[in-house]
């Protein structure tokens, strides 16, 4: 073999790990070493000798497992992520629920102008997060809100939302809104991609458009709802844009009223960047955990039916 061909064949291996070389750049950069920097940053302290006050004072040292420990004995992480749970339990099934009737119905035959409706349904999920809380947060406070001056006018009883009682389906509300439409994308294009012989059979066997829904279009669709359930999932657990931007607005949310709250405020607010990053990592292990044991009991149930 020549140098010339020897030359090609060597380029032509190399070629697939040069087109990768930028991506992979990019994920060591941002991803892998910003997480390997806070978990060495989790197993250290600072530790101040006299009244710490000069050079040499403040000295970073190995911590093992204490800021760990300090974590998991935190009465605020742990509130936060009972708060957590309690709004994920209205978020989670209400968005999910309500997307997957939004793409039944547009997935019908008898639907009209079906992609403006999609469009419709899925344009709050363009909106910006923080954009979405200012906005809903703003028509939340009764002296700014057309809705409480119509039910002033109405003479109706006027709720505080931003209360500590309501807060939770205020925040839902937001999540709710914003999240819809995506998880409707998902699962309108699974939808969409159900053969046009299986709806034929079944009108066949004289099935009407809800056993159709019921036993043909939802189980068909199961994996994009474990899907948007894993998304979901995920979202709920990381909330932390929704009480942010409402905080300013109502005393009801508290610095530390989510756990990546708490984080933020002892890293940024404490300046404790050490237990911030011990508290981010438990958050992660939690959410991985969470997720891969949710995604393994969804896939040994599909594996469970396909053996009937």
């Amino acid at each position: 073999m020549s140098g010339t061909a020897r030359r090609r064949g060597y380029g032509a291996k190399a070629a697939p790990y040069t087109f990768l070389l930028p991506a992979t750049l990019l994920f060591a950069l941002f991803f892998a070493l910003p997480i390997g920097y806070a978990l060495w940053l989790s197993f250290r302290k600072v530790q101040v000798s006299g009244l710490g006050l000069g050079s040499g004072a403040r000295t970073e040292v190995w911590a093992g497992l204490e800021n760990y420990t300090d974590a998991l004995t935190d009465s605020e992480l742990l509130n936060g992520a009972l708060r957590v749970l309690g709004y994920g339990a209205i978020v989670v099934p209400v968005m999910l629920g309500l997307a997957l009737l939004f793409a039944l119905m547009l997935d019908s035959e008898r639907v009209r102008l079906a992609p403006y409706t999609r469009l419709a349904i899925f344009l709050p999920y363009a909106v910006p997060g923080v954009v979405a809380a200012l906005l809903w947060g703003f028509l939340y406070l009764p002296d700014v809100s057309p809705f409480y001056f119509v039910l002033d006018r109405l003479g109706l009883p006027q709720l505080d939302l931003l209360d500590s009682g309501p807060l939770y389906l205020a925040l839902s509300n937001i999540a709710v809104w914003g999240g819809t439409g995506f998880n409707m994308i998902v699962i309108y294009t699974s939808l969409r991609s159900i053969p046009a012989e299986v709806y034929e059979a079944a009108k066949l066997d004289g099935a009407t458009p809800l056993q159709t829904a019921l036993r043909i279009k939802i189980p068909m669709v199961a994996p994009s709802l474990v899907l948007t359930f894993f998304f979901s999932i995920i979202a709920t657990l990381q909330v932390f844009n929704e009480p942010t931007t409402l905080k300013p607005l109502t005393n009801s949310v508290s610095t530390t009223w989510s756990p990546l709250m708490k984080v933020y405020q002892d890293a940024f607010g404490n300046g404790d960047i050490y237990a911030a990053a011990a508290q981010a990592t438990i958050i992660a292990l939690a959410t991985l955990l969470l997720s891969f044991g949710f995604l393994r009991a969804a896939n040994r149930r599909q594996k469970q039916e396909a053996t009937r």
